[in-house]
């Protein structure tokens, strides 16, 4: 347990510590406008965090390679689409209210389409994790899939680390 937690730290670390030093900044500074690569390489650390924090066992890496293909395929097309948003002009400033909502819904569309994607592919795996395992990946799995709101053993309502059991989150310990 110990030693799983370690290296979940140490990868949330080394995170951290990459981005302060691709912007030139202090340490834990986060830069303003991290590169492709260091968003390729946190959606990387954050899922081997996840795997490392779950401690498979033998009879579940089976179903350890749906929930990594998902993940990853998610995280690429989040990369060229941030690539293809930097790549275009910056947008007026929106005065029209009704069209920064649609946009907002069509954003929070795709994401749910994201979410069913991850939990199709994680239920083989979620099915086969003792009530520990549960815990740990409800917690870990939001930092996988939205780094903005993972909360590392946060049990927070509305987030998928502080659902009831059934769900992604076992809830509280």
């Amino acid at each position: 347990m110990r030693q799983s937690l370690l290296v979940i730290a140490t990868a949330f670390s080394l995170c951290g510590a990459a981005a302060a030093q691709a912007a030139n900044a202090e340490p834990f500074a986060h830069p303003p406008h991290p590169s492709v690569q260091d968003i390729a390489a946190f959606s990387d650390a954050r899922i081997a965090a996840l795997k490392a924090g779950l401690q498979l066992k033998s009879d579940q890496e089976k179903n350890w390679p749906a929930l990594e293909t998902a993940l990853r395929d998610i995280a690429k097309a989040r990369i060229a689409h941030l690539a293809e948003r930097r790549d275009k002009a910056p947008p007026a400033p929106d005065s029209d209210a009704l069209g920064a909502l649609q946009r907002r819904a069509q954003h929070m569309v795709a994401h749910a389409g994201e979410l069913d994607k991850i939990a199709a592919a994680a239920k083989p795996l979620y099915d086969s994790l003792d009530e520990a395992q549960k815990r740990r990946f409800g917690a870990l799995v939001e930092g996988a899939v939205d780094p903005h709101r993972g909360h590392m053993g946060g049990h927070h309502p509305g987030h998928m680390g502080g659902r009831g059991p059934g769900e992604f989150g076992a809830g509280p310990d």
